[in-house]
């Protein structure tokens, strides 16, 4: 015998809507009651489909790593360190301030404002913040062996830079802070890498 109803409604649209709830209004901005008009599904179907709220972020930040934010891993496949920190650089302006962008970015977004309920939310904003640096630092580790960054270079300082600018380029866009604006920021920042 068939084990239940068939779903009236697909996930993958589903969870890309709650993506774009969860990045305009944060981890803690964003009711179930959101959630489920925005899905188009009920409280009972959410949770049966995707667990609790804190599940359905989870799943939502994993979207989000590989859609919108998959600009990161791509940026480590570049040839030279200056372009994996170019791209990486000018991709957290169009992630965040670009044209399709709700403003922000919602890893940045969800760590900058979380009270101790939304602890586990935070916390995997968090750890998949701190992989993207270590990915970073490994890539100009690799660089510098490689003679492509100068000898005395500090792949971990660079890597923790790149980071603090992509994330500062994030809270200027959820700000309200120009694409234009940002590009010149990220330009700038640019200028300061070594070789």
């Amino acid at each position: 015998m068939p084990g239940g109803r068939p779903r009236a409604f697909d996930p993958d649209a589903a969870l890309d809507r709650a993506l774009e709830v969860f990045w305009r209004q944060g981890y803690e901005g964003t009711a179930l009651s959101d959630l489920t008009e925005a899905m188009g599904i009920n409280r009972p179907s959410l949770y049966a489909a995707f667990g609790n709220k804190d599940e359905l972020f989870g799943r939502v930040l994993d979207r989000y790593i590989d859609g919108p934010g998959g600009y990161s891993a791509r940026a480590l496949q570049q040839p030279s360190a200056r372009e994996v920190a170019r791209e990486l650089v000018y991709g957290a302006v169009e992630l965040t301030a670009g044209p399709d962008s709700p403003g922000g970015c919602l890893c940045v977004r969800t760590v900058q404002a979380c009270g101790p309920e939304a602890r586990p939310a935070r916390d995997r904003a968090v750890a998949h913040r701190m992989a993207g640096e270590l990915a970073l630092r490994r890539r100009l580790e690799r660089a510098k062996s490689d003679g492509d960054l100068p000898a005395d270079a500090d792949p971990a300082a660079l890597a923790r830079y790149v980071t603090t600018i992509s994330d500062g380029i994030a809270v200027q866009a959820a700000g309200g802070a120009s694409r234009e604006d940002l590009l010149r920021v990220a330009e700038m920042a640019l200028l300061a890498l070594p070789g």
